[in-house]
Formats: C-alpha cells, structure tokens, sequence
C-alpha cells in the first residue's frame, strides 16, 4: 500500500458511493486507474465491503446501551459459546472482547417499540456463559453517530 492507496481508502470511507471517474478525479488517477486501484485493495483484504448507514430513524429509533459481560470462566468453550450466540443476536450493534474487568463490551441497540426489561431478561442474561452483566444507556452520542 501506498500514499494514493491510502487517499483511495480515506476517499472510500467518507463516501464509498464514490464512481471511478469521481474517485479518480479527488485522487490524481484516471477513472480505470481508480478503478484498478481499488479492486486491488479489495483482493489485498484492505477494503472488506460496502455498507449503506442507515439513520437512527431507520434502525427504529434505537436506546443505545452498553452492556459489560462477566463470563463464568475464561475456558475456551465459554468463549465460543458465548461469542456464537451474540453473532447471531440482530440486537448486538458490536461485541468486544475486552481485558481488565469484564470479559466482553457490547454495544445494543434496543427499538423504541421494545423493553429493554424484555432483552435483559430474555437475551443478554439468557446467553452462555454469562455471570454478570451491567448496563450503562448513552443518552446522547456526541462523536460517530447519526
């Protein structure tokens, strides 16, 4: 990778909708020089894929809650389990294995139309593996949210 590599990437992050003849022209590359540049990064790994960020309004109108997990143990088996389950929960925005005093870091984003007595209850307490968990709601992102 290299300096008009990274200005691709940089370009691609702000607004991966960009066309090739657009890229190009913010970066100095003719349109198929874009082009190639970029199905390179793609091959390398480098750029993973292309998502639409939908508002919150969107998602439902979501609370944000952070969710910090305490494990039964540290076993091997514990983890996967644990970390299968959350895969597959639509509820969990991210999960993040953590060191210092909790195991995992969540980040849930639970509708309006929903209780979060319900999803404390029924999916985070009910997952593998889970000793303890607490709860902290944002009330407001200020960096990185929409």
């Amino acid at each position: 990778m290299d300096a008009l590599d990274a200005k691709i990437l940089s370009a691609l992050s702000l607004d991966s909708t960009l066309t090739s003849e657009r890229l190009g022209g913010q970066v100095g590359l003719s349109p198929s020089a874009a082009h190639r540049r970029v199905k390179l990064l793609e091959e390398a790994g480098l750029i993973t894929g292309y998502a639409a960020r939908l508002s919150r309004h969107a998602r439902g109108d979501p609370s944000t809650v952070f969710v910090s997990v305490t494990l039964v143990d540290q076993r091997r088996e514990t983890m996967e389990s644990f970390e299968s389950a959350i895969r597959t929960e639509p509820l969990v925005a991210e999960a993040h294995l953590m060191s210092g005093e909790y195991d995992y870091l969540l980040k849930a984003e639970v509708p309006e139309t929903d209780s979060f007595e319900r999803v404390h209850r029924e999916v985070l307490a009910a997952l593998p593996g889970v000793h303890r968990l607490v709860t902290h709601f944002s009330l407001r992102g200020v960096i990185g949210t929409d």
